[in-house]
């Protein structure tokens, strides 16, 4: 990870990661006095009255706080509370992200285990649960006992806890694939901290016996009557010969390790029984490498904490849906069933047939349960619908919760709702690109936007950039910036003559019949976008990307001489993603088609609708206009009813209708009551079609500028090839958005052509 790169996202902008937002109105007068004097005044009175209304009235209902004292912070160690907030910061990100709670990030600048307790007690009337993050053991211990014990809402230390419930789902799977009984395995556990120690006592509830299992520390196995054990450690303490490591795996059916790098080698694994787990969470080295635990026997079931082999043991498969879950029965505290059903849950949901979008983000089609498979990837948008439900239900039923939950149908569809498809778009495609990077192509170089955007794509192995431009230029600007781009390939049109002739003849071949003479074409490949484009279609390249100091239209145009528009397409197309709280969109056409005839409006919506399905969301179409269903018969609205007719006779596949306005498009009610005619029925519209470019640009423009959303894009769809224009003020964050789908794109083979014209 490059050190400038981290300092400069967590301070650019806005330093920081979080921020507080305003979930009323509050625009006038009338607002303010609600929300502060005097209409304030009547919730304090109600939760006077009775403590539990606060849940009603206040953000206690989805507010957690990540407190930490900073002792034992990731692999850091004790650094210090105030250190220590970059870390719990991120917590609260992944609190929201995976499970949209709320989260106050908390330092305790004290070690004294008292004030601790103490302070947290003062301050928990705040919030609906306490996450401990980064205590060491073993005070993390008389922490987390004595709070659960004296506060009346869930108190988690997820170190101790989220390891051991995501570990455990592994555990229960590997055991149904190798045909082993948990109440008969013998266990070794190297690492004696808070995660082992809470990994082991969960083994327990779950059926391991206390006599199978053997816990290791620095100085060896843990025995019955070794000396200077304290009380974590003497619970686990076992009669047994074994004294070292090694000798406790001689015929042990598991390893868990959370230890140190490198400490287990294969003749160790070798020794270890027939059909061997071993889950080695060292971070960020495992106890062995990946590599090398495979190669030691193939009946072994292998996991890690990292995230680019097999089996990752992930905390944040477990914390965000537990507390999600524990906040919405407003539960008095998450107890040791709250832990065992996410435990099954998680284990139950592995062996569920995997979701076409969770193999796309992995690239890997071939995911099912088995070895290589036996926990849920992060990524997997069904985690929350199950892991919160089933915390939620064991919550009730142990007594624990506050309030019931009657519908629940219904309450799994507001899970999923409430998280859409926003915060998961970008990190899927990601993960995908990824699996396996493509070649792209630069045609500007020698920019510095571009070359901060290829140390990103660098960085996360995206994709292998191609720049276009002088080297000597580029280089000065790498060493300017202090740029860390390894392995960088820069084609120099001054030094690559043979090639620029060979591109020139190609593009002169393939528009001599179309206007262009040869000077004309040697003139034409001094511009680094035609060189660009023809790398992409002579396959020395695999996408495209430009725009950033040139001319949209001026790009597009080559690109449709060069590249193509597909055999069906008489039309390219720029859509938008925007994405916020709400859910995710996609907005079209954005950037090409200035007054688009009903013919063009049918291709519009078709590339758009076959460009969301390549996202695995499920296209809702509306063609919207200041007209709604025939009110208006001339203009844009004669054409959109014109185009709507025809899609619903050609592509009866697609949900689309139109002509409609804005409002009833997003307003499911509205469009009901009043045009219950409408296939679209209760649907939630997330595609929309504009009437003509500038709706389309305006529309776009003020969700820039005005709304709290994200704009990805434009993307360019209707071409042969990965083809994407940047718009001029793009930031290097849209050019790695771009590079990533551009990735995916070539990913893919061209699907098959839906248009039917």
């Amino acid at each position: 990870m490059d050190k400038k790169q981290a300092l400069h996202y967590h301070a650019m902008g806005r330093p920081g990661k979080i921020e507080v937002v305003p979930t009323k109105p509050h625009s006038t007068q009338y607002d303010l006095s609600l929300a502060y004097s005097p209409g304030v005044a009547e919730p304090c009175l109600e939760i006077q009255k009775n403590q539990i209304d606060a849940y009603k009235y206040t953000a206690k209902s989805n507010l957690v706080a990540v407190i930490s004292n900073g002792t034992a912070v990731l692999g850091l160690g004790d650094i210090g509370a105030l250190s220590g907030k970059p870390v719990m910061e991120g917590k609260g990100l992944l609190f929201k992200i995976f499970a949209d709670i709320d989260v106050f990030d908390i330092e305790l600048d004290t070690k004294d285990v008292d004030k601790f307790i103490e302070t947290v007690k003062m301050i928990s009337p705040t919030f609906g649960g306490i996450n401990l993050e980064d205590i060491k053991a073993p005070e993390c211990f008389e922490i987390e006992h004595r709070l659960k014990e004296e506060l009346d809402i869930p108190v988690m230390h997820d170190d101790q806890h989220g390891t051991a419930i995501i570990s455990a789902a592994g555990l229960l799977n590997a055991l149904e694939l190798n045909g082993k009984k948990i109440d008969t395995i013998r266990v070794v556990v190297n690492g004696a901290g808070a995660a082992a120690i809470s990994c082991a006592r969960l083994y327990k509830a779950l059926g391991v016996k206390k006599e199978n299992m053997i816990m290791c520390d620095s100085k060896g196995v843990i025995y019955t009557g070794r000396a200077g054990l304290n009380a974590e450690k003497e619970e686990f303490a076992v009669k047994t010969s074994a004294r070292t490591l090694t000798e406790a795996l001689v015929g042990a059916d598991m390893f868990l390790g959370l230890s140190v790098a490198d400490i287990l080698s294969e003749e160790m694994i070798q020794s270890m029984a027939k059909d061997p787990i071993v889950f080695a969470l060292a971070n960020p080295n495992p106890e062995i490498s990946y590599e090398k635990a495979i190669h030691s026997r193939p009946d072994i079931i292998f996991a890690t904490g990292r995230s680019d082999y097999p089996n990752q043991i992930n905390n944040v498969l477990g914390f965000p849906y537990i507390f999600r879950g524990a906040l919405d029965v407003q539960a008095r505290s998450i107890n040791e069933e709250m832990k065992l059903a996410a435990t099954y849950a998680l284990a139950e949901l592995t062996k569920e047939p995997v979701p076409e979008n969770v193999k796309m983000a992995y690239n890997d089609p071939s995911i099912a349960f088995g070895r290589n498979y036996i926990i849920p990837k992060p990524l997997d948008t069904r985690l929350i619908s199950r892991i919160a439900p089933a915390v939620a239900k064991a919550a009730i039923e142990s007594g624990v919760a506050r309030t019931g939950i009657e519908d629940w149908d219904a309450y799994r569809d507001q899970l999923e709702k409430r998280m859409g498809q926003d915060e998961r778009l970008m990190r899927r495609m990601t993960r995908k690109a990824k699996t396996n990077p493509k070649r792209i192509v630069f045609a500007e170089g020698a920019d510095i936007k571009t070359l901060m955007a290829v140390q990103e794509i660098l960085s996360e192995k995206i994709a292998h950039p191609i720049l276009i431009g002088n080297k000597t230029e580029i280089e000065a600007l790498q060493k300017q910036y202090k740029l860390e781009l390894p392995e960088l390939t820069i084609f120099d049109p001054a030094k690559e003559i043979d090639k620029i002739d060979q591109y020139t003849q190609s593009y002169y071949g393939k528009r001599q019949r179309k206007g262009v003479i040869l000077e004309q074409a040697k003139e034409l490949m001094k511009n680094p976008n035609f060189i660009g484009l023809m790398m992409v279609e002579s396959g020395e390249a695999d996408g495209f990307i430009s725009g950033i100091h040139s001319n949209y239209h001026d790009v597009l145009r080559a690109a449709k001489d060069i590249i193509g528009l597909r055999a069906c397409c008489k039309y390219a197309v720029g859509m938008h993603i925007v994405t916020n709280k709400k859910g995710t969109y996609f907005l079209a056409d954005t950037t090409v088609n200035s007054h688009p005839s009903a013919d063009t409006l049918e291709c519009v919506t078709v590339l758009t609708y076959e460009a969301v399905k390549q996202f695995n969301v499920e296209p809702v179409v509306a063609l919207t206009s200041y007209s709604n269903f025939g009110e208006y018969r001339l203009g844009s609205p004669a054409q959109i009813q014109e185009a709507v007719d025809t899609l619903h006779r050609k592509y009866p596949e697609i949900l689309v209708d139109g002509e409609m306005s804005a409002s009833i498009a997003f307003n499911t009610e509205l469009r009901q009551a009043r045009f219950p005619f409408s296939p679209l029925a209760d649907k939630d519209v997330n595609t929309i079609i504009f009437p003509n470019l500038s709706s389309g640009s305006i529309a776009l423009g003020v969700l820039q500028e005005l709304g709290n959303n994200e704009i990805i894009g434009p993307v360019l769809l209707g071409l042969n090839k990965p083809v994407h224009i940047l718009q001029m003020g793009c930031s290097v964050r849209d050019i790695v958005y771009m590079t990533t789908l551009a990735v995916t794109d070539a990913q893919k083979e061209m699907p098959v052509d839906m248009c039917r014209i």
